[in-house]
C-alpha cells in the first residue's frame, strides 16, 4: 500500500515513568547512635591496646637482653597461677636489629612500653633466677624485679572500657534531654526539639470552663460563640456563602478575662483545642521556632476541625524591623514569617480557627492583623457597672455570704476593677471573715477587702511620731477640702491616716463617675484636688515634705498629656505627639524650641493649679483645721463625717453609685463605706485624676 505523502505522522507522546512515592523507612532511634559510639570505643580499645608485648623464655631473656646490659627495669605481677615479668629496654638500645621482632605500637612509638615478658612459678622464683643470672655483677648494678599488684583482666577491662562508656552514655543522655527541653518524650528529645509544645484538649482531657463561667463580656462572648457555632454547624454558614473568620484576636488589659474566654471556647466547642503561649515558639536554636509553627499547624490539620489558641501572641508577633538592636532578632522574625505563611496557607473551609490574646496590640506586626489572618479583633475592656455585678455573682457562688451582701452595691463600689481584681476582692473577703472566725462573709468584710486591694495591708503596729501624724492629717485634709469645694472633682468617700502598704502613710478614696471623655475643666479640677495635700502642708507648716511624691507624679503626667497629647494648650495648639507604637523610635517629633515651649507651658499650668488650690484652701482654712483635728482624733472619716463638719457639698452632682443603686440624688450614708478602687490607672493619663490613694 502506497503511503500518502500529505498525511502527517502521528506523534506518540511518551508518558514518563512517574517514580513511586518513597515509603517511609523505619523511624530513626537515638539508641542506634549510642550503640555505634559504644562499638567504636571497644574497637579502639582493642586496636590500640598497649598490652601487646611478646612472650619469651627466661633463657632468651637472659642471653639476649640481660647479659648485654640492655634491660632498663623489670616489673613482676601475679597473673592467674603464674607470675608475669615485663621487660623494659633502654630507649637507646631499642634501635638494635635484634629488637625488630619485638616491635609494637606501644614501645617503639614512644619507647615506654614493655618489649617482652616471661613467666615464673612465683615471686621468689623470679628473685632466685635473677640473682643466679647476675652473680658475677656487683650487687649495686644488679637489676631486680619491681613487684606490682594488678587487677584481673576482667576487672581491668571493666574499669577501662565499661565504666567510661557508661559515663559517656549518661552524659550524652543528659545533654539530649536538656537540649530537647523535655519535648516529644522518649530518648530522642534532640530530634524532637522542633516539635510543637502545644497542649491538646480533646474528649479525653476536656476543659470544664463554659460560657456560664464568663461574666461581664457579653459582646465578646457573642463573637466567640459564633465561632463555636460554626464548628458545630458549619453548613449553616457555608450554605449562605458566608466564610467564618480564620482568626480572632482578643485584645484587652491584663485581668479582663482573655484567657478565661479562650478556656470557655475550649469547653463549649467540643473539638480539639490546642493551647500554647507565644513564648513557646522562642528558642535559642536557629530555625526551631519556625519548625514548631509548622508542626503545630500539621497537627491541627490532622485534628480538624479544631481551634488553636496562642496566648501572649506579642512574644512572636512584634513588628518586624522596629526597635532592632544590632540587626534585630532574626530568629523571632523567622518564626513570625512562618506563622504568617501558615495562617494564610489553608483553606477557609479547613475547620481550623486561630484565637490569640494580647494586651499589647500596638506592637503587633501589621501583616498579622490584616484580613485573612486575624479577621476579627475582639476588644475586651474593663467591665462596666452591669458587667461587674455579673462578675461578682459568679465569684460569690462558692463563698458562704450573709444575706446583706449585694453584688449590685459591690459593683458600684469598685469602678475600674477588672475581673481578676474582683476575684481577688472576693477571695480576700473570705480570708478576712475566716480570720475573724465568722460563719459567713458580710458586707464589712468585703469593704475591708476592697481597702486591702486598693491601699495594701493595714500597718497597725507602724510607729509614727505625733509630728508626722499631724503632717499626714493636714495633707489628707487638704485633698478632702479641695475635692469637696471643686465642682468637677470626684466626690470624696473616705479619708484615712492609717498607714497601709509599703510607703502610704495615708490615703483618700473617691467615687468617680464612669465616663470616657474629660473636659479641660474636669482635668484641671482633678489636678487641684491632687495638689491639695502639698498646698495644705505649705499653708499650715510653712514647709513641705516628701509625702506629695505620688501626687506630683500624677500631676506632671497629666500636665504633659494635656499639652502634648490632648491639644489643650493655646500656645502649643491643637497638636498631638502621641506615639503608642514608638514610630518615632525615641526621637522627638518636634524641635528643641518646641520642646522648651512645652516645658514652659507645663510649668505654667502646674503653677496656675497650685495658686488656685492655695487660694481655695486659704479661703476654707477653718474647715481645713476642723477636718485635720477630726482626722487626728478618729484616723478614718467617711462622707457623713465630712458633711457634718463642712456641710452639704455645694454641687448637686449624682454619683454613679446613687444613679445605679439608689436612683436618687442623695448621697449614700458613710456607714455603707463607699470606696473608689483606683485600680483603673492605665496608660491613659486622663485616669490619673482619680487617685485611689494619696501617699503622704
Amino acid at each position: 500500500m502506497k503511503e500518502n505523502p500529505n498525511t502527517k505522522p502521528k506523534l506518540i507522546k511518551r508518558i514518563p515513568n512517574i517514580p513511586k512515592k518513597p515509603q517511609k523507612g523505619s523511624k530513626f532511634n537515638i539508641f542506634w547512635v549510642y550503640a555505634a559510639i559504644i562499638l567504636g570505643i571497644i574497637v579502639l580499645q582493642f586496636l590500640f591496646n598497649t598490652d601487646s608485648s611478646k612472650l619469651i623464655s627466661y633463657r632468651t631473656f637472659e642471653t639476649t637482653m640481660l647479659q648485654s646490659g640492655d634491660v632498663q627495669k623489670l616489673v613482676a605481677y601475679k597473673h592467674e597461677d603464674l607470675v608475669n615479668v615485663e621487660v623494659y629496654i633502654k630507649p637507646d638500645r631499642l634501635k638494635d636489629a635484634k629488637y625488630k621482632e619485638y616491635q609494637n605500637k606501644s614501645n617503639f612509638s614512644q619507647g615506654k612500653g614493655p618489649v617482652a615478658y616471661f613467666t615464673a612459678g612465683s615471686m621468689d622464683a623470679v628473685d632466685t633466677q635473677l640473682k643466679e643470672s647476675q652473680k658475677n655483677i656487683p650487687a649495686e648494678q644488679q637489676i631486680l624485679a619491681e613487684k606490682e599488684t594488678r587487677q584481673s583482666s576482667f576487672n581491668s577491662w571493666f574499669f577501662t572500657v565499661i565504666i567510661p562508656v557508661l559515663l559517656f552514655i549518661g552524659f550524652w543522655i543528659f545533654i539530649m534531654r536538656r537540649m530537647g527541653g523535655g519535648a516529644g518524650g522518649g530518648g530522642g528529645q534532640i530530634f524532637n526539639i522542633g516539635k510543637s509544645k502545644a497542649t491538646l484538649f480533646d474528649k479525653e482531657s476536656q476543659v470544664n470552663v463554659t460560657f456560664n463561667d464568663v461574666a461581664g463580656l457579653e459582646e465578646a462572648k457573642q463573637e466567640v460563640m459564633e465561632i463555636v457555632d460554626f464548628l458545630k454547624n458549619p453548613k449553616k454558614y457555608t450554605n449562605l456563602g458566608g466564610k467564618i473568620p480564620k482568626g480572632a484576636l482578643l485584645v484587652g488589659s491584663p485581668g479582663t478575662g482573655k484567657t478565661l474566654l479562650a478556656k470557655a471556647v475550649a469547653g463549649e466547642a467540643q473539638v480539639p483545642f490546642f493551647s500554647l503561649s507565644g513564648s513557646d515558639f522562642v528558642e535559642m536554636f536557629v530555625g526551631v521556632g519556625a519548625s514548631r509553627v509548622r508542626d503545630l499547624f500539621k497537627q491541627a490539620k490532622d485534628k480538624a476541625p479544631c481551634i488553636i489558641f496562642i496566648d501572649e501572641v506579642d512574644a512572636i508577633g512584634r513588628a518586624r524591623g522596629k526597635n532592632s538592636m544590632m540587626g534585630g532578632n532574626d530568629e523571632r522574625e523567622n518564626t513570625l514569617n512562618q506563622l504568617l505563611v501558615e495562617m494564610d496557607g489553608f483553606g477557609t473551609d479547613s475547620g481550623i480557627i486561630i484565637l490569640a490574646a494580647t494586651n499589647r496590640p500596638d506592637v503587633l506586626d501589621t501583616a498579622l492583623l490584616r484580613p485573612g489572618r486575624f479577621d476579627r479583633q475582639i476588644s475586651i475592656d474593663k467591665p462596666d457597672l452591669v458587667g461587674r455585678e455579673q462578675i461578682f455573682k459568679v465569684h460569690l457562688k462558692p463563698i458562704k455570704t450573709s444575706s446583706e451582701v449585694d453584688a449590685k452595691k459591690l459593683s458600684a463600689q469598685t469602678p475600674g476593677f477588672a475581673g481578676a481584681e474582683i476575684a481577688n476582692v472576693c477571695n480576700e473577703a473570705a480570708l478576712i471573715a475566716a480570720r475573724r472566725n465568722k460563719e459567713s462573709v458580710d458586707m464589712q468584710d468585703f469593704q475591708d477587702a476592697i481597702d486591702r486591694v486598693i491601699g495594701g495591708l493595714e500597718k497597725k503596729n507602724k510607729i509614727i511620731s505625733p509630728e508626722e501624724k499631724r503632717i499626714v492629717a493636714y495633707h489628707e485634709a487638704g485633698h478632702a477640702i479641695a475635692g469637696w469645694y471643686l465642682e468637677h472633682a470626684d466626690p470624696l468617700v473616705k479619708v484615712s491616716i492609717v498607714p497601709r502598704g509599703v510607703a502610704a502613710l495615708g490615703y483618700a478614696q473617691y467615687l468617680p463617675k464612669e465616663q470616657f471623655l474629660y473636659t479641660t475643666e474636669q482635668l484641671t479640677d482633678g489636678m487641684c484636688m491632687t495638689m491639695g495635700g502639698r498646698v495644705a502642708e505649705d499653708i499650715v507648716f510653712g514647709k513641705i515634705s516628701t509625702g506629695a511624691q505620688n501626687d506630683l507624679e500624677r500631676i506632671t503626667k497629666l500636665s504633659y498629656a494635656m499639652v502634648t497629647i490632648y491639644g489643650m494648650n493655646s500656645t502649643i495648639g491643637n497638636i498631638s505627639f502621641h506615639d503608642p507604637q514608638n514610630e518615632y523610635n525615641f526621637n522627638k517629633p518636634y524641635s528643641e524650641k518646641t520642646s522648651e515651649m512645652i516645658d514652659v507651658e507645663v510649668r505654667k499650668l502646674i503653677s496656675e493649679v497650685y495658686d488656685r488650690t492655695k487660694n481655695l484652701l486659704t479661703e476654707k482654712r477653718d474647715g481645713l483645721e476642723k477636718l485635720a483635728q477630726k482626722l487626728i482624733e478618729k484616723e478614718i472619716l467617711f462622707q457623713a463625717d465630712l458633711e457634718e463638719i463642712l456641710g452639704k457639698r455645694p454641687f448637686d452632682n449624682r454619683t454613679t453609685y446613687d444613679e445605679f443603686v439608689n436612683g436618687t440624688g442623695d448621697q449614700k450614708p458613710a456607714a455603707e463605706g463607699l470606696l473608689h478602687d483606683g485600680v483603673g490607672e492605665t496608660s491613659d493619663p486622663a485616669t490619673a485624676i482619680t487617685p485611689a490613694k494619696t501617699d503622704a
